[in-house]
């Protein structure tokens, strides 16, 4: 082997991996966990936080049908602004913490949230309903009883698609210098890791 040879192969070797060394998360894996825990909990009080108000929200909207379209249109006008955009709005007013993240990943669940406990709702077969009325059950009684059990399956499944989309917005929260933050170049393959561990995990809940 030439000097010249023995000097690139010396090289590459000595070069570190910029994107990914296992003994680098090995070094850092009590800084990993207690991100990876912050992007659990921000996605579990987000949709949480969004349930709240989308089903209120929700039960609105099917009320009255003059105000199904602004629901519907607020929510869906919150979810096209940049999720980059929505964060720096908000940094100024919520500080760089974590309510700043997790005010916006409550806006942005809500177009989800809403048009499935909605449609859940206005699934509810009619005669289920004047069924239970016979029977004298009142609205709160009818709500808890007969509605909510038969809209649950949409329900459950925009909770579900809330909690995926939310989990991919988390990692955007590095814009408050939060969340899986991209601090140098070996964060990137983490980030991307856990995310997707995450995600697969929420989809197959």
């Amino acid at each position: 082997m030439s000097a010249a040879s023995e000097m690139t192969v010396l090289a590459v070797d000595a070069a570190p991996n910029p994107w990914f060394s296992p003994s680098w998360v090995v070094d850092n894996w009590g800084t990993i966990m207690p991100l990876l825990a912050q992007h659990v909990r921000l996605t579990v009080v987000s949709v949480l936080i969004g349930a709240v108000i989308a089903f209120p929200l929700a039960l609105l909207a099917r009320r009255s049908r003059y105000l199904t379209g602004p629901v519907l249109g607020v929510s869906t006008l919150v979810y096209t602004i940049p999720s980059l955009a929505m964060f720096a709005f908000l940094a100024p007013f919520t500080g760089l913490s974590e309510t700043t993240v997790a005010v916006g990943l409550v806006l942005y669940s809500l177009v989800i949230l809403v048009r499935n406990f909605l449609a859940g709702l206005q699934a509810v077969p009619a005669d289920a309903v004047e069924a239970a009325r016979g029977m004298g059950y009142g609205p709160g009684r009818l709500l808890l009883k007969v509605e909510i059990p038969l809209a649950l399956p949409s329900i459950m499944a925009g909770l579900r698609i809330a909690t995926v989309s939310t989990v991919a917005l988390v990692t955007v929260g590095v814009v408050v210098g939060i969340a899986l933050g991209i601090l140098q170049a070996r964060w990137i393959p983490v980030g991307i890791v856990s995310a997707a561990a995450l995600l697969i995990a929420a989809v197959v809940s």
